[in-house]
């Protein structure tokens, strides 16, 4: 069994996009510019926010933050947004989900402008991904790709069983494995609550997804012997450490291992992938802004 270490890998990436940073500077262009928006104080937003804001620093992309109340309208989080869309300066951005019941998701992601959309969740973006065609691909799935490729795991001809099907990570993933693309060409099965035979699929699968969103909920009777695995989940669990908690993902880590040929772990496997992505994305649209 190998760990697919998804900070090293996240390490890599920073490296990469430093250096192409530094080479703008150098040039005397300005750096690329991820801006981003968060409504209200759910502690995961702003945990993820933070992450973001950090890692942007490292790499050299700026970053710039609104931050609004709780009670911010829909109007006026439009307005932002569109403020946005017809800034030169930021090349992308993002808001922030979970949005108070208040305001549409749908109609703020579709005020977006695609060519800024930089989570790739834009139907313009989705359309163009099915297609195949050059798009920002979905932060989380697009890291899970980058861990496939950049571990040389065979994704050609293999069966690969997505567990969840999500719009941000079950749904997106099992169309990009599917495509003529490397990572890809993939015989993929999409299963969710209403799957009948669910642990006969998941044992049949080479390469398994878990994007439950249950913690635990995958067992070693799921999983066939030399499958890669691929944990997407992660739960704080209440706990008497110091820290008082600790994280797991969806699969149970010490007994499913064992039979695993890849296995990322939680923490340290996908999770730091997805602000990565999200860096990758806003330096292709900082270079795509540069040919207009």
């Amino acid at each position: 069994m190998k760990l697919i270490d998804g900070k090293q890998v996240a390490v890599e990436i920073k490296k990469e996009l430093a250096a192409k940073s530094v080479a703008l500077i150098d040039k005397g262009e300005r750096a690329p510019h991820l801006a981003a928006i968060l409504v209200g104080e759910d502690p995961a937003s702003l945990s993820y926010i933070n992450g973001k804001e950090r890692a942007c620093r490292e790499v050299g992309i700026t970053s710039t933050i609104y931050r609004l109340e709780e009670s911010t309208s829909e109007k006026k989080l439009l307005e932002i947004i569109d403020f946005l869309n017809k800034d030169e300066e930021v090349d992308g951005f993002i808001v922030q989900i979970p949005l108070p019941a208040h305001i549409s998701v749908d109609r703020v992601i579709a005020a977006i402008d695609p060519s800024k959309d930089v989570d790739g969740f834009h139907p313009v973006n989705l359309g163009k991904m099915m297609l195949g065609k050059p798009s920002f691909l979905p932060a989380t799935p697009y890291g899970i790709l980058q861990l496939l490729e950049r571990y040389k795991i065979e994704t050609e001809g293999k069966h690969c069983v997505v567990l969840g099907r999500s719009n941000i990570v079950g749904t997106p993933i099992s169309i990009m494995l599917s495509r003529k693309s490397s990572p890809g060409n993939c015989t993929v099965t999409l299963c969710h609550t209403k799957t009948v035979n669910l642990k006969e699929i998941s044992a049949s699968a080479d390469i398994l997804i878990a994007a439950m969103g249950q913690p635990g909920s995958v067992t070693a009777d799921m999983v066939k012997d030399g499958a890669v695995v691929v944990d997407v989940g992660i739960h704080r669990i209440v706990d008497d450490s110091p820290k008082g908690y600790h994280i797991i993902g969806d699969v149970k880590f010490d007994e499913v291992a064992p039979k695993c040929s890849y296995i990322t772990p939680v923490p340290g496997g996908v999770g730091v992938m997805t602000v990565i992505s999200l860096l990758m994305n806003t330096m292709k649209a900082y270079e795509e802004n540069a040919k207009r």
